[in-house]
């Protein structure tokens, strides 16, 4: 497995809609072993392939609470949509890997129903509230070119973004 380097905000690849993928191969699984290492290093809870530069319709995430003692909960998905999302709402404040150090509470349906193909092409539905919803939605929004910036306020959208540049930035200068 090897660790990929994450594309920061305000790369253009973020804002495209990733392809869906035809076919599933060594490749592509390799692929996704590569973003679940990198996610948990980073560390993160979930990962588009757009923020690695991918624009494929594949995410992961864990959503496990590891300070908790929870035993990794990791997905590797393929092609996911989401096909229900419930009335109700809830608040999450949420981050990105793709914007160093922005966080910004966001309005979400609370639960989900995702379908997806897992590494092997076999076809699944999941059904997720709370923090996985959040997530699940969040990732699947990257697929789509829609950071989570998207649903803040102007105001706020704008002082998360100026500070991720300026973060993305200096770590560019150290490098």
């Amino acid at each position: 497995m090897a660790l990929l380097p994450i594309v920061l905000v305000p790369d253009p690849v973020l804002r495209h809609v990733a392809k869906p993928v035809e076919t599933i191969t060594p490749e592509l699984r390799q692929l996704m072993d590569d973003m679940l290492e990198t996610m948990y290093d980073a560390p993160g809870v979930g990962l588009a392939a757009n923020q690695i530069g991918r624009l494929e319709r594949v995410i992961v995430l864990d959503c496990a609470d590891k300070q908790d003692g929870e035993e990794p909960q990791p997905y590797q998905m393929v092609n996911p949509e989401i096909t229900w999302k419930s009335e109700q709402t809830s608040k999450y404040s949420e981050g990105c890997l793709s914007i160093p150090e922005g966080t910004g509470d966001v309005q979400r349906p609370t639960a989900v129903r995702v379908r997806y193909l897992d590494r092997e092409g076999q076809s699944h539905e999941l059904e997720a509230d709370g923090l996985l919803a959040t997530c699940l939605q969040h990732e699947i929004d990257h697929l789509n070119g829609v950071l989570f910036t998207d649903h803040l306020s102007k105001l706020k959208r704008d002082m998360v973004l100026k500070k991720a540049k300026k973060v993305a930035r200096e770590r560019q200068s150290q490098s």
